[in-house]
């Protein structure tokens, strides 16, 4: 990684504004670019690189503007404003996160066919679920049986970030709230809301009502069917909780998640 980061600073002409950050997808440094503040990203997996196309085609409606790109790093604006939705949660205001973020998804779906080539399908995206509803049975088949009745009644079809939550919706200052780090899905646009309601931590995530108010609320904002949202919200704690368990890590806050989903269904529905 410090040879890339030497590579990209000569290529692009960057100047480096700070110390370099890891995550889970990738390498991070503040640079300046033609004076500007920017963010260099380098990908640390070739998978990690597959939502940079899409990342491009939004052309920064709805998303961070993206300044130059190879084939493993993107340079993109900074977020510069001094708002936090995590920050914004902890203070009490956990209705008008959700709101802003579904103002957000709203913009990114705006953007029509064609889309980028290399999107996943929502049905091979959830392609372990039912792997795990054969192994663990239990919340997993449940999960797995919402989901595959989702799938096969798609509707709104759209380009999905595939990764919504409070740490991956920053604020821009006079941009606004623009979305980062996608997955790159494509498939029903409900989708795009579920993660919402597993973030942005564990205690809020399960606290008691919060996911039936708050699905409300994002139902309203974003024009969805109450009862398809938590759906959604069920399959993708169930797919979620799979993948903390394949990856060793624990599924608890997952499966909660997907516990209170499906009592908010019973209660609107009969599963």
């Amino acid at each position: 990684m410090p040879n890339q980061l030497l590579y990209y600073k000569e290529i692009w002409n960057l100047e480096y504004d700070g110390e370099s950050f890891a995550t889970y997808s990738g390498l991070l440094q503040p640079a300046l670019f033609d004076g500007n503040e920017c963010m260099l990203k380098i990908a640390r997996r070739k998978k990690d690189t597959q939502a940079n196309e899409l990342m491009i085609w939004w052309q920064g409606e709805g998303a961070a503007k993206v300044l130059r790109y190879d084939q493993v790093a993107l340079l993109m604006e900074r977020a510069k404003g001094g708002h936090s939705l995590n920050e914004m949660v902890r203070k009490g205001h956990d209705t008008e996160a959700s709101r802003i973020l579904s103002r957000v998804v709203a913009r990114l779906h705006t953007h029509r066919p064609p889309y980028p080539d290399n999107l996943v399908p929502l049905k091979l995206w959830f392609s372990e679920l039912p792997l795990a509803s054969a192994k663990y049975g239990g919340i997993f088949t449940e999960c797995s049986r919402i989901a595959d009745s989702l799938l096969d009644s798609q509707q709104d079809i759209v380009a999905l970030h595939g990764d919504i939550h409070h740490g991956n919706v920053l604020d821009f200052g006079e941009r606004g709230w623009l979305a980062i780090d996608p997955k790159g899905l494509v498939g029903e646009r409900g989708f795009d809301y579920a993660n919402i309601f597993c973030n942005p931590d564990a205690a809020t995530a399960t606290q008691s009502g919060r996911l039936m108010e708050q699905a409300a609320i994002v139902a309203a904002a974003a024009g969805l069917d109450q009862i398809r949202l938590l759906g959604w919200i069920a399959s993708w704690a169930g797919l979620s909780a799979s993948w903390c368990i394949n990856d060793k890590e624990d599924p608890q806050k997952a499966m909660s998640v997907a516990k209170l989903a499906i009592v908010g269904l019973r209660a609107l529905t009969v599963l």
